[in-house]
């Protein structure tokens, strides 16, 4: 070891080298004696001072244990340490060849335990940086009223004077609620209590953000406001073996007796058939805008006050038949020779000998994809011959179920028109099922049925059907309380999301074409 690295042997070297002629000298000078001695010892003490604390310093480094203490040096920090395991084994200590053992210069390193991503949850609603303020929804203006749905229209039936007309306070009230106030309504007797309307500041259709979901209109927006929100000024009966009630709602005009067409209306049906409101939704997501808006309310005609699904009142349908509910009167065999047939695709004028209607061939595609979806049977498969019912079908309760044997004489109901747009039909008595098995899923539903919307199998195939019903339901605040929150609304999602993957399987598997079907 040269003597760069040892400082110490350095500084005895040269001190014995310089002193060593000088002590000499003097001790041989004829100086006096007693100078001599005292630079002598003075030399002596400056060296004993200079050995001491080189000893001193050898034993505090010693005594220091390897790689710790405060007074490490920057080069042992900074020094990297490839040859040390982080999985905690050390190798042995190496061995030098004079029989010593080299401890080696441990470093201990504590691993952080990696934090786990959280999971990226498919459809996730993105919550807003910003604070969120809820804004007064109000009963929409003559602006948001303008549309083909809620024009000034003679309703068919519903305003004919042969019919019972309106019975205005008529013990509408049975038990009123908090979150309501109770205002008189035009054409009600004197003291009744017969109109709910929402407290200032409150509304049941939420946008927490600058706009709407792409997917559903201003007009879409001011009817579900309209709906949820608007005041109810009478009761108009209806004709319906489900029970359902007609509610005229005060709109921008005040006629003397409030009936469906001068004022909107909407029809309250039973709380059992809440999947109205979520058929509304998924119809406006992939794009069929076939369905009236639908909301769900709780209303006072509702004795256990559960939530029901409200539906706009179309007073421009077509007439329909009071058993089938039809505006056009099929049945299976003759719908399947429509299938065949094309009517109207492409602009081509469909011959008399081909029995055509005026709907439009592409109907059928989205009747048939957005029934398989929800499973509504009740139109195209009456009775129930394309999957096995339950007790409770109406189908079964009917006795409708046992007559499989001659479908084509099925009579087709609910299919419906309007009256200055018969080529397009109108999605109506939309109860879809969402406790049916897939081995028990209605395939017949797409029996004949060769081409299916564009608009509608992209949706299906962006793997975005999630996200964009969990944006749209959570704008009904009563529809997502009552399906139990986000944990409810997942379920009914996951049931079509198999649902679609299914149809998309059964579209490759039978060569099935994929059309746009905007016209």
């Amino acid at each position: 070891m040269s003597c760069r690295d040892k400082p110490g042997q350095l500084i005895n070297w040269f001190l014995c080298s310089l002193c060593g002629p000088r002590v000499r000298k003097l001790w041989s000078s004829r100086r006096p004696r007693t100078r001599r001695n005292l630079l002598l010892g003075t030399a002596c003490a400056i060296y004993l001072g200079f050995l001491v604390s080189q000893v001193g310093r050898a034993s505090v480094q010693h005594a220091r244990p390897a790689g710790k203490g405060p007074h490490r040096s920057r080069a042992a920090t900074e020094a990297p340490f490839p040859e040390i395991p982080l999985d905690g084994t050390l190798a042995p200590p190496e061995s030098q060849g004079n029989g010593t053992t080299l401890q080696p210069n441990v470093v201990y390193i504590t691993l952080r335990s990696k934090r786990s991503k959280p999971a990226n949850i498919r459809g996730t609603v993105k919550p807003k940086r910003r604070k969120k303020y809820a804004v007064a929804s109000r009963v929409p203006g003559p602006e948001a009223l303008v549309g083909p749905s809620l024009r000034p229209q003679v309703a068919a039936r519903a305003a004919d004077p042969g019919v019972p007309g309106h019975v205005p306070g008529a013990n509408l009230a049975k038990a009123g609620e908090r979150p309501w106030r109770w205002i008189q309504g035009p054409g009600a007797r004197g003291g009744a209590a017969d109109v709910q309307l929402p407290l200032a500041g409150e509304s049941n259709i939420r946008i927490y953000s600058e706009s709407a979901p792409s997917w559903l209109s201003k007009e879409d927006i001011g009817q579900m406001r309209l709906l949820a929100n608007g005041a109810v000024a009478g009761l108009q009966p209806t004709q319906s073996r489900s029970g359902a009630r007609l509610l005229v709602l005060e709109g921008t005009t005040r006629p003397s007796v409030p009936a469906c067409g001068p004022s909107p209306c909407g029809l309250l049906k039973q709380s059992l058939d809440m999947s109205e409101v979520f058929a509304f939704h998924l119809d406006r997501i992939l794009g069929l805008n076939r369905t009236l808006p639908s909301v769900s309310r709780k209303s006072e005609f509702i004795q256990d006050g559960r939530p029901c699904p409200f539906i706009l009142w179309d007073p421009s349908l077509s007439p329909t038949n009071n058993e089938t509910h039809s505006s056009v009167k099929l049945t299976w065999g003759t719908y399947q020779q429509l299938l065949k047939q094309k009517c109207w695709q492409n602009g081509r004028v469909p011959k008399p000998e081909w029995g055509c209607t005026e709907i439009h061939h592409h109907e059928w595609s989205k009747m048939a994809l957005f029934d398989f979806l929800l499973q509504i049977y009740n139109r195209l498969d009456t009775n129930c011959c394309g999957f096995r019912p339950r007790k409770e079908d109406a189908c079964v309760q009917s006795g409708q179920s046992s007559k499989c044997d001659n479908q084509d004489a099925v009579v087709l109901a609910h299919i419906v028109q309007r009256k200055q747009d018969p080529r397009h039909l109108v999605f109506i008595d939309n109860k879809g099922f969402f406790d049916r098995s897939e081995d028990n899923l209605n395939f017949k539903l797409l029996e004949g049925i060769r081409e299916f919307p564009e608009s509608a199998v992209s949706v299906l195939k962006s793997q975005h059907l999630r996200q964009k019903l969990l944006q749209s339901l959570f704008l009904d605040k009563v529809y997502w309380e009552s399906q139990g929150g986000r944990q409810g609304i997942e379920k009914l999602i996951d049931v079509v999301e198999q649902r679609a993957k299914i149809l998309l399987t059964y579209i490759n598997a039978h060569g099935a074409k994929v059309l746009p079907m905007n016209e």
